[in-house]
Order: structure tokens, then C-alpha cells, then sequence
């Protein structure tokens, strides 16, 4: 069976719940956990509005900051749960890249995560980062819905 789950989320309602159920799947096979959340780096031109306001020093602090706490999130409900967690944050232009690259660096054998996350123009105009993993993963992946 799993013995090592990377759980990526955004932080959306979403991929809260799918981060509940991963963990709830973790503690109920023995498995560790590995959560982690992408940030994208700052770009001049781009659909995300935050960017457009914000100097790349203020967009990066902003991001940090919002992973951070993501991540706290993600600790205190594995330690609710009473499931080893390990929290991993980057930056990467593809999330989906990040996702699988992390997940072969901890050695996960399972990625958990949500059928999508935060909405709006960017994600239709780019697409699922979920579909993207499912694509081009070669490590299994339990999509939550």
C-alpha cells in the first residue's frame, strides 16, 4: 500500500477538503504525508490581477506569506489527525511541474489532491494544474472531487 502522499493545495475551499480527506486516507493506511503548495513567480504580463498592482518585492512577500500560511493549515489539521506531515513550499512557473518533481524528490508513491482549485479567467484560459498532473504523472493520482 501508500506509504508516502504528497498532498498539494492552493489553499481554495476545494483543495481544503480534498487536504481533509487526504490526511483522513494517510492516518487510515499508516501513511506519511507531504503537503505542499506552488507559488508562481512574479510576471509583467499576466491574467492574475494581484500581479498587476504589486511590485515584484510586494508580489513575493505576498505569496510567501499566503503559502506559509496555507501550509500552517495543512500541519495543524495533519496534527489533528495525529499523521506525519512534512510541509514543502516553492515557486515555479507550472505548478503541475513542481507537483511531480516534488513528488519524486520526497519519494511520495501517491499524489493526493483536488479536481481543481482556485477559479477565475486564469484557470480557464490555462486549465486544470490537476488535469495537467493526471497527464504527466507517472506516480498514481487519487483526484477528490
Amino acid at each position: 500500500m501508500y506509504k508516502h502522499i504528497l498532498i498539494p493545495t492552493d489553499g481554495s475551499a476545494l483543495a481544503t477538503t480534498a487536504v481533509k480527506q487526504g490526511l483522513d486516507f494517510a492516518k487510515a493506511i499508516g501513511a506519511e504525508v507531504t503537503g505542499l503548495t506552488v507559488y508562481e513567480p512574479f510576471h509583467m504580463f499576466t491574467l492574475e490581477t494581484e500581479m498587476l498592482t504589486d511590485t515584484p518585492q510586494i508580489y513575493t512577500k505576498h505569496a510567501k506569506a499566503e503559502a506559509k500560511a496555507t501550509l500552517e493549515k495543512v500541519g495543524a489539521l495533519a496534527k489533528a489527525r495525529g499523521v506525519a506531515c512534512h510541509l514543502v513550499e516553492t515557486e515555479h512557473d507550472h505548478p503541475y511541474e513542481a507537483i511531480i518533481a516534488t513528488a519524486k524528490k520526497k519519494k511520495c508513491d501517491l499524489i493526493a489532491m483536488g479536481s481543481h482549485g482556485r477559479g477565475g479567467v486564469g484557470a480557464v484560459l490555462i486549465g486544470s494544474e490537476t488535469q495537467k498532473v493526471l497527464a504527466h504523472s507517472a506516480i498514481p493520482v487519487l483526484v477528490y472531487r
